[in-house]
């Protein structure tokens, strides 16, 4: 018994030093893309990078976020969590587990052509209703030439 309350015990601590990142809220008039420096006035295609000392970055589009992590200047140690909104939820949602649905004609902000799902399944039917995409993970996306940036 008390090596099962030892193993709870540690356990727990364990998890206080985790620390749970949250996306921020997002205001069109003073939040800028840390890339283009162009406003965030389409907010459903928002993202943000939350650094692990609470600093936060603002993205207008995913092209732009990805390439932010691609820097040599970030540092992937620095970062606790990254966040995009769902195409199909409006949600938050984290950016190394979505689905990714591109197509050059998908309109984006930066016209990256690069849809998000939290869901694959959401992704799968997006793609049959359009009749076209490319299902792609973040993975796919680190060399990926997209949209007009072809």
């Amino acid at each position: 018994m008390k090596k099962i309350l030892l193993a709870a015990a540690m356990l727990a601590l364990v998890g206080c030093g985790e620390k749970n990142y949250e996306p921020h809220a997002l205001n069109e008039e003073t939040d800028i893309c840390q890339i283009c420096q162009m406003t965030v006035a389409h907010q459903e295609f928002a993202g943000q990078i939350i650094e692990k000392n609470g600093d936060y970055e603002v993205f207008d589009d995913i092209g732009c976020l990805v390439e932010k992590l691609a820097r040599d200047d970030q540092d992937e140690a620095d970062v606790g969590a990254a966040f995009i909104k769902d195409a199909k939820t409006d949600e938050w949602i984290n950016v190394f587990d979505a689905t990714y649905l591109y197509d050059k004609e998908f309109w984006t902000p930066m016209n990256y052509g690069v849809l998000v799902f939290k869901d694959a399944t959401d992704a799968e039917a997006y793609q049959a209703d359009a009749g076209y995409g490319k299902l792609m993970k973040f993975d796919d996306l680190q060399d990926f030439k997209w949209g007009i940036h072809q």
